[in-house]
């Protein structure tokens, strides 16, 4: 029997996905329920597990963009399995096939180098004056096409005989989805940012004092996010207008938190959504940054935990920013950038002192939030973060740290 595999709806309104990567071979024997491909969506990549077990037999392309619905492969579900062939294999025949597409590599390399082009390609760059064998090939095994040829730009040559060599690779559905999303919110909000800096010391000397007992006790390590996030809460309840979003001609205002924290993944920027973040603890909040993490990590993070933060957070101080304007990620009206730590000068009582110090940047929708309301919220986040034992931990962070 030859079953269609068609490609499943990864969530509302998503009509089309791409074929990021085929995980099998077309004549491969794949068991079912094993994730033969990875998709992109606008929104989130995901594994195309098979239906049912068989040989399969491939029928789109990596980089195809493919309507829901539609045929991407055929499972002939009465061939037998070859002997030998135990449902753990997966991973062995993925290690054992490494070498052979770096033989494959290796041939379109080869022919790359020896410029294979159409006739017509030929006459184009012989019209220019180009040498075939400085024309990367995007055809079938590396061949020069017709389109590559009138691409192609004749070298300008270089002093001190220095590679001058491109490459032209296609953006995946997501990161072009970011990037539309990006040029939106840049031409449709009237964005303004705001910059504040944070005397980080005081959650330095909590982290010192109760990190290893509550790594011990809850399995997760007391990071900066948890008081970030807890001090954007209080200050979303504080400043109820950076809480909301613009929907048409009228303001929705949440009294809830969902806190969307922007981290890095394999395939670009991804933005999973705390829930509720108002009804969570340290704990609470760790455990949630942690299993988010790992999911966008893995390649596993779902449309749905993607979908509907009220507010953002992006910590661009892991890779060393030290001030950055993030721009917000509509439909929300504002982002706070958490930056890198850096010991400074600062004026304490009338005296210098040495203080590590974070330069933090609200961006936000200057249709909705006002300066006052904007620099008001930033002012409460500098607070909390400044006095958390008070604002945070109900001046009790033992019990706090143990919830």
């Amino acid at each position: 029997m030859i079953l269609e595999m068609k490609v499943p709806s990864p969530g509302e309104s998503i009509t089309e996905v791409e074929i990021a990567e085929w995980l099998v071979e077309d004549g491969d024997y794949v068991e079912k329920d094993q994730a033969i491909a990875e998709v992109d969506s606008d929104k989130a990549t995901l594994e195309l597990p098979a239906e049912a077990s068989g040989t399969i037999s491939l029928k789109a392309e990596e980089g195809d963009a493919v309507a829901v619905g539609q045929v991407v492969c055929l499972i002939d579900t009465s061939a037998a399995k070859p002997e030998g062939q135990s449902s753990d294999t997966k991973v062995e025949k993925k290690v054992e096939s490494a070498p052979v597409k770096e033989e494959v590599k290796s041939t379109e390399a080869k022919t790359y180098a020896t410029g294979t082009p159409s006739p017509a390609a030929k006459k184009i760059l012989d019209e220019k004056g180009i040498e075939a064998t400085s024309v990367k090939g995007t055809g079938r095994d590396g061949r020069i096409t017709k389109d590559d040829a009138v691409k192609a730009v004749p070298s300008m040559g270089s002093a001190n005989g220095g590679n001058r060599g491109s490459s032209r690779s296609k953006m995946s559905m997501l990161r072009r989805k970011v990037a539309e999303r990006l040029v939106e919110a840049k031409n449709t909000t009237a964005m303004l940012t705001t910059f504040n800096e944070v005397d980080m010391s005081p959650i330095f000397e909590l982290r010192k004092e109760y990190k290893e007992d509550f790594k011990a006790k809850h399995g997760v390590s007391l990071g900066f996010m948890s008081f970030f996030t807890l001090a954007v809460v209080r200050a979303l309840k504080m400043y109820p207008a950076v809480n909301s979003m613009i929907d048409g001609k009228e303001m929705i205002t949440y009294d809830f938190c969902d806190i969307s924290i922007a981290v890095s993944g394999p395939k670009g920027l991804m933005v999973p959504v705390i829930r509720n973040a108002e009804e969570l603890t340290f704990k609470g909040v760790e455990s949630e940054v942690k299993r988010l993490a790992i999911r966008a990590r893995d390649g596993q993070i779902t449309v749905d935990e993607m979908t509907g933060g009220t507010f953002t957070i992006s910590n661009g101080g892991v890779f060393g920013s030290m001030l950055s304007t993030p721009i917000i990620n509509p439909p929300q009206s504002g982002i706070l950038g958490m930056h890198n730590i850096v010991e400074r000068p600062v004026a304490v009582n009338g005296k210098v002192e040495i203080r590590p110090i974070m330069f933090v940047a609200l961006s936000y929708d200057h249709r909705i939030i006002d300066g006052k309301e904007s620099v008001g919220f930033l002012v409460a986040v500098k607070e909390a973060l400044e006095n958390p034992v008070e604002l945070l931990m109900d001046n009790n962070p033992k019990k706090a740290l143990e919830m």
